[in-house]
């Protein structure tokens, strides 16, 4: 048994002796093709994401470019819209005081054309001793349905 345990404490010795870090060149090769093929393909994939980077940051440039243009004419269209808005009012107003100014009797006429709802609009504006004037020379049932959609106007109106 003794010199079994000194043959091997004698391996121990020649293991310790050799270097592990030099191994033969054949073994060494593939490892070394490997980490080379890693290494491209780190590349590429920084190539391809500085890639990405810079296509991101110009699609947000271009949006940035079409946002400011979209506000633009965002604004545009309000100014429009008001101008638009403010015209139709005096229109409507200046349609109001001519009705106002019509002799009772032919407003009514023209009243007995227009719908219930229509011609709510105008006598909700007038001031109310012509309103009263037309709403008297209406058929009762033309008069009645003008009144209810008067009435109602405000009715889903929040109170608080």
């Amino acid at each position: 048994m003794g010199p079994a345990i000194a043959y091997a404490e004698e391996q121990m010795v020649q293991d310790e002796v050799i270097p592990v870090s030099e191994p033969a060149p054949a073994d060494v090769s593939p490892l070394l093709a490997a980490l080379q093929a890693r290494e491209v393909r780190v590349a590429d994939r920084e190539t391809a994401i500085d890639d990405r980077l810079r296509a991101l940051a110009n699609a947000e440039e271009e949006l940035t470019r079409r946002l400011v243009d979209v506000e633009a004419a965002e604004a545009s269209l309000m100014a429009a819209l008001a101008l638009s808005e403010t015209a139709n009012d005096s229109d409507i107003a200046r349609l109001t005081t001519v009705y106002e100014n019509m002799k009772p009797a032919d407003a009514a006429g023209l009243f007995e054309q227009m719908a219930p709802d229509f011609a709510s609009g105008f006598l909700v504006r007038m001031n109310p001793q012509a309103a009263a004037a037309i709403l008297a020379g209406l058929e009762p049932q033309t008069a009645y349905s003008i009144s209810v959609i008067i009435a109602g106007r405000n009715a889903n109106a929040p109170t608080e």
